[in-house]
């Protein structure tokens, strides 16, 4: 049974880890360092727990007021704040976090790190007739939403790493944080909500989220495309002029 379960819970995770490693494709992370920050996301993960586990006891609301507060409070907050106090500090000193697309793909390891003991818990605490069921939806919904805001952490980060101008670097890391809170909050309240018409708009919202991210690694990928071109450029004009 236990087995059974930690396939169901790593089996989307690792999956998730292989497409975003394969998306470093000209200038790869080293795997011991990847390694590194999904540890940190699990430890992140554990420390989030012990946090929600005392927000939701603390809390004195109910109706929509609690469906708010869990979402942006319990969820989007605890959860991103605590990744990007773990994440942007230990990112910031990475000697091998060299170009714009190592935040988002660093983020993305760590965060899927936190999606693995989440998505551990709440497999091995579901109901076993339901296991399936609730493996499946994490696996479509949760930890791809995971990979959504980390890809929003990390492009912000890798924005900030590489801007000069000290206004901007400012709004960038206050985005890095608060834009995945926000993401996070919105992605919880309106799943969590259930109206007639939240089906709809949670859909909406998960291809908006998938929309907006991917553009963002793609526009990431490029620029990572046209540093490795003119690293080779200039590697190969210095063999010439070492031939001659």
């Amino acid at each position: 049974m236990k087995i059974r379960v930690l396939i169901l819970a790593i089996s989307p995770v690792l999956a998730c880890l292989i497409w975003i490693y394969l998306k470093d494709r000209y200038d790869k992370e080293p795997i011991i360092i990847l390694i590194k920050y999904f540890i940190l996301g699990i430890v992140t993960s554990i420390l989030g727990i012990g946090i929600e586990r005392l927000l939701i006891n603390i809390n004195i609301l109910d109706g929509i007021d609690f469906i708010f507060y869990i979402s942006f409070v319990v969820a989007g907050l605890t959860e991103e704040s605590l990744k990007a106090l773990i994440l942007i500090p230990s990112l910031l000193k990475e000697k091998y976090f060299n170009e714009k697309l190592d935040g988002i793909i660093y983020s993305v390891f760590l965060s899927l790190g936190f999606a693995t003991i989440e998505n551990i818990i709440y497999i091995l605490y579901e109901n076993e007739s339901l296991i399936l069921q609730v493996s499946l939806s994490r696996a479509i919904i949760s930890i791809p939403a995971h990979i959504m805001f980390a890809i929003t952490m990390g492009y912000y980060i890798g924005k900030y790493k590489f801007e000069e101008n000290q206004i901007k670097k400012r709004q960038y890391l206050m985005m890095s944080v608060l834009v995945p809170i926000f993401i996070h909050g919105v992605f919880d309240f309106i799943l969590m909500i259930r109206y007639k018409w939240s089906i709809s708009v949670f859909v909406a919202y998960l291809v908006l989220l998938w929309k907006i991210n991917l553009d963002k690694l793609d526009r990431y990928m490029e620029l990572s495309k046209i540093r490795f071109l003119k690293y080779i450029k200039i590697r190969q004009k210095k063999i010439r002029q070492r031939r001659k």
